[in-house]
């Protein structure tokens, strides 16, 4: 006889409630074994491939891919005892949750407990615990496309079109309802006064522009009045509806809690860095550091978690449940990526305890991670500090808005030639800005401004670094 059972979708991380199907790797019948991908979701934080805890073939797929669903909700059934009985279609199995009819009432509760153990090992198997659940997200339904006007019949076969010239007027061409003619006001309550409609004059002044004189040659029936050619703008505007899930949804979620939970103080440092931008030269020519990406976001990292141990409070965290600070011995850096999915905010653990050069790698082995989509979710929990670099995409700085769960976010701005005063002299040099936000409740103003300075001079003069 065959024995059912479904396959729910787990918790991929800490307190994940739903998560998007993007893809199946398996069909009804396909034969699985023990810890096989067989689906890849979307959640708030990353993309995960979950695998399956048993060996059988698949039955039927519950979920098609692009529907969010619950944690817990079942996505797939499979026989996992085949013995060789006819594998049922996708369709056929009509289970509606329950698993389907096994031999006896002893032997399913075994199952269900063998079940049980064996998805320990991934999060959010089993049931539910009781907790107050969401409404259920509806699917944005796509905008109708609006059915093309049907063309009149002909009256007559058609013949061909004579050329057209001066003399001979042009049959006037539909005109779309968006369509906003360029014509001044005066121009307008002329047109209005003689009851001409302005999207059937052809405008000859500057840019199409339609003047006084075109509306009174229509009026006088001496001027075409087929309309110009929409333009493209015109023609092809409109909009698109993308549902708010996954990364974007997080972000957003977490950005509107921050901002109107912790009271953010921004404090801005402009920076000459010229000394650590002839340090990294120097450094990138060192036979221990070939194959090193080591981009000034790395010193900059590495100068925030050395100031850090001089201002532990923009290393710690209000917890209002317990009314208490925490302060972390240990920085969890978390750095702000860019990727097509949205912004994600990776870290690195224990970045605190490590050199300039094993920062630099594991910067660039978690943001190259972080664009392809494949950062482990656990990776994105737990943070202490961030970093954003908006320099990299030229910008000079920002007010960044603090992570929940942390006191204090840094902006890295662009590094530019500038021109700066170098002992009563102005000579060029290559200056950046950075910004502070911090955490008011955690964070005093003299203690944000004393550690937005230590990162600054560290940056500025790193040989300052020899005295932490």
């Amino acid at each position: 006889m065959p024995e059912y059972k479904q396959f729910p979708l787990a918790d991929t991380a800490e307190g994940l409630t739903e998560a998007e199907i993007l893809n199946w790797l398996v069909k009804p019948g396909d034969e699985v074994t023990v810890n096989q991908i067989v689906v890849e979701v979307e959640t708030a934080k990353a993309a995960v491939e979950l695998p399956i805890p048993w060996a059988g073939v698949v039955t039927e797929l519950h979920v098609e891919p692009g529907q969010v669903v619950e944690v817990g909700t079942p996505i797939l059934t499979m026989d996992v005892d085949p013995n060789g009985a006819e594998v049922p279609q996708q369709g056929t199995a009509e289970l509606n949750g329950v698993a389907a009819p096994a031999p006896a009432a002893a032997p399913a509760e075994a199952a269900a407990e063998a079940a049980e153990e064996e998805m320990k090992p991934l999060v959010g198997y089993g049931s539910k615990p009781t907790v107050t659940k969401r409404r259920p997200r509806k699917d944005t339904p796509a905008p109708a496309e609006e059915p093309a006007p049907a063309a009149p019949a002909p009256s007559a076969p058609a013949a061909p079109a004579p050329a057209a010239s001066a003399s001979t007027p042009a049959p006037a061409a539909p005109v779309s309802s968006d369509y906003v003619p360029l014509a001044k006001p005066p121009v307008r309550k002329l047109a209005k006064d003689l009851g001409i409609d302005l999207r059937t004059v052809i405008g000859h002044g500057s840019g199409g522009v339609i003047t006084r004189d075109d509306v009174e040659r229509v009026a006088n029936g001496s001027a075409v009045t087929a309309p110009a050619v929409e333009p493209a703008a015109a023609r092809d505007r409109g909009e698109r509806r993308v549902p708010i899930k996954g990364v974007r949804r997080m972000t957003a979620e977490a950005m509107v809690k921050s901002a109107f939970t912790a009271p953010h103080v921004t404090e801005f440092l402009t920076i000459d860095v010229t000394p650590m931008m002839e340090l990294r030269e120097e450094l990138k020519k060192h036979p221990d550091l070939a194959g090193v990406k080591l981009t000034p976001l790395a010193f900059a990292a590495k100068a925030m978690c050395m100031a850090a141990k001089r201002t532990p409070e923009v290393n710690a965290r209000w917890d209002g449940d317990a009314g208490e600070i925490v302060y972390h011995d240990y920085v969890h850096l978390g750095v702000a990526a860019a990727t097509p999915r949205g912004l994600v905010v990776p870290k690195v653990r224990d970045a605190d305890e490590l050199s300039l050069v094993e920062l630099a790698k594991a910067l660039e082995q978690l943001t190259t991670t972080a664009r392809d989509g494949k950062t482990p979710p656990e990776d994105m929990l737990n943070g202490t500090i961030t970093i954003t670099n908006v320099g990299v995409f030229g910008a000079d700085t920002g007010t960044p808005i603090i992570n929940p769960g942390e006191a204090a976010i840094l902006a890295f701005g662009a590094i530019k030639n500038m021109p700066w005063v170098v002992n009563g002299e102005i000579v060029p040099r290559k200056v950046c800005q950075l910004s502070l936000s911090f955490d008011h409740r955690l964070v005093d103003g003299q203690q944000g401004s004393q550690y937005l300075a230590d990162v600054g001079a560290l940056l500025a003069n790193p040989a300052m670094a020899i005295t932490y």
